[in-house]
């Protein structure tokens, strides 16, 4: 049996993850869906980047001594790569779900060379919070228009200081068991960082012929995906 602790991206709490979560407990793992500080339930709690990183290292101490593999999609890739490496032989694997991985030193927003001035111009505008996506922004990415209207209708504001401050890795990230997913639709190829590190006899690519969101577009081949991955 293996714990999969479920951490989903930028706007997003636990309820993310309502369609992977019975697939996973029905082949008889656990399945813990976790909100980060900021967000959805837990609005309101103050958060920066070592905030979540923290959340994610609490709940895997709060599970007991099982083998654990750590998911995270898109921004969450950050602190949950950053606890992968804390955890030490708790963990089984890491799955990044078309991710950012964490570079030490480097924050979210490093990763955005074109962008970086309009998320941090965004945030400035918003008390320090990032906007949620509009429904025009979730086009093109394999999703029905419910799933959009629950996308949008779930996403609270993102606290902007996870975005900026930068990671602290614990060892090369090289080093650990991973999985990285790449949703074609939202780009054919992984960047540079997660290219590097996929040389790595220790990583490997799975690709999904979806969207930036296949927990809502695919979950049955997102929950497949992650059963091959369990120990």
């Amino acid at each position: 049996m293996t714990d999969f602790v479920l951490v989903a991206g930028a706007w997003l709490g636990s309820w993310a993850w309502d369609e992977v979560v019975p697939g996973l407990r029905a082949a008889g793992h656990g399945a813990h869906p976790l909100t980060l500080s900021g967000l959805a339930d837990k609005q309101g709690v103050r958060a920066g980047q070592q905030t979540h990183v923290q959340d994610i290292v609490d709940e895997v101490e709060r599970l007991g001594p099982r083998d654990v593999v750590l998911v995270g999609h898109s921004y969450s890739g950050i602190p949950v790569g950053q606890a992968a490496a804390r955890i030490g032989d708790r963990l089984a694997r890491v799955v990044f779900v078309d991710s950012n991985v964490p570079a030490d030193g480097e924050s979210f927003v490093s990763g955005w060379p074109s962008g970086r001035a309009t998320v941090e111009a965004s945030i400035a505008a918003n008390g320090g919070f990032w906007p949620p996506l509009t429904a025009a922004d979730c086009e093109g990415q394999d999703l029905s228009d419910e799933q959009i209207a629950r996308f949008v209708k779930g996403s609270t504001p993102h606290p902007g200081a996870t975005l900026t401050e930068p990671a602290v890795l614990a060892g090369p990230l090289g080093e650990l068991p991973a999985t990285y997913i790449k949703c074609l639709l939202d780009g054919a190829e992984p960047n540079d960082d997660v290219a590097e590190l996929l040389t790595s006899k220790h990583w490997q690519l799975v690709e999904m012929n979806t969207g930036h969101w296949p927990m809502f577009s695919q979950p049955r081949e997102l929950t497949r995906i992650l059963l091959a991955n369990a120990t």
